[in-house]
């Protein structure tokens, strides 16, 4: 998701890089814990589960970063923000890092105050319609009304993607996602519209997501990742090389299960490095030899985190696409570790 909103000002930019300049890293020991925050309630990336435990794709990421500091994945606290206070909360430091659906943008990047650490998930703006319309290409939405959460570029991508189609359309806004998708459950819009991943999650709370479809076009690339305080390279680097170790472990055939096995007694060299066997890699990071073992161990490769929350047997049931490793015609990438 795209936030169009972007802090500026000279008190601002202070803010953002204040809290960086005192060593993430070294709080982050100091406090016990990292402080992690996700989107409120997104089904498959960030949500509460009936016993009241967070869980998602957002949600092991943070996860992650954990076990790799501490060999904890339990040292974390999360905190659910909302995508308009998302940036605000991460640059006065209520938080470490944001794993919150954020689309890598120019404006973003340059100027904020913040960092993007790595794309995790390749997404695409699109639409949903209900199948008594018998639509079956966004170019059929010609005259169309559509329900978008303000706040992001949903409506900048629209108006660019209607206008090179010499298509006519109307916007109806609301201030919350969840709020744009109960307006067209109540026939309010033709079509609701947001990134790809979230109509699928979001539709989930449809009162019959059987009556529904999403379209097949994307009509923008969102590259979507963590996102970190600028100024600090150490926390950015234990943030990227943690998500990396998770990309590399699929790419190398290293799973939750196998992780103590490969460690004790792979031949492969870069296994052997990843795992902290011989070569200490975490020291450069200010962190444990075995700090990949740890991440691996607590929640799995990235392909096993995607198919766990994402993945064609839960109910969002998403392929992996864009998301798929880089041997398998997907983006996925890791740079070697050597």
């Amino acid at each position: 998701m795209r936030v169009s909103t972007v802090l500026t000002g000279a008190a601002l930019a202070a803010a953002f890089v204040a809290p960086a300049l005192a060593g993430t890293l070294d709080d982050v020991k100091q406090r016990g814990v990292v402080h992690c925050g996700n989107p409120p309630n997104i089904p498959g990336y960030a949500f509460t589960d009936d016993k009241g435990e967070r869980r998602g794709f957002d949600i092991d990421q943070c996860k992650a970063l954990a076990a790799a500091i501490f060999g904890d994945p339990a040292k974390v606290r999360l905190t659910a923000v909302g995508p308009r206070d998302a940036l605000a909360t991460l640059a006065t430091g209520g938080v470490d890092i944001l794993t919150h659906r954020m689309t890598w943008t120019f404006n973003r990047d340059n100027g904020g105050g913040i960092e993007f650490v790595a794309p995790l998930f390749f997404d695409g703006q699109g639409f949903m319609v209900r199948k008594s319309a018998n639509i079956k290409s966004a170019t059929q939405l010609n005259g169309a009304s559509i329900c978008v959460a303000q706040g992001t570029t949903t409506e900048l991508n629209i108006a660019d993607w209607f206008r090179s189609k010499n298509l006519r359309y109307s916007i109806v806004t609301f201030a919350e996602p969840d709020e744009a998708r109960r307006a067209y459950d109540e026939g309010r819009c033709d079509s609701w519209s947001n990134d790809l991943g979230s109509l699928a999650a979001r539709g989930l709370g449809l009162k019959n997501r059987d009556e529904h479809v999403i379209l097949p076009e994307a009509i923008s690339k969102e590259p979507i990742g963590p996102v970190v305080r600028q100024g600090d390279s150490q926390w950015m680097h234990v943030a990227r090389w943690t998500f990396n170790a998770l990309i590399a472990a699929e790419e190398l055939g290293v799973t939750q299960a196998n992780v103590d096995q490969m460690r004790a007694s792979s031949t492969n060299p870069e296994i052997k490095r990843l795992l902290g066997v011989g070569d200490d890699l975490g020291q450069k990071l200010g962190l444990k030899a075995d700090w990949a073992y740890q991440a691996i161990k607590a929640v799995g490769n990235y392909g096993e985190m995607f198919d766990r929350h994402l993945g064609p047997n839960t109910r969002l049931g998403l392929s992996r696409g864009l998301n798929a490793l880089w041997t398998n015609g997907g983006l996925m990438i890791a740079p070697p570790f050597c």
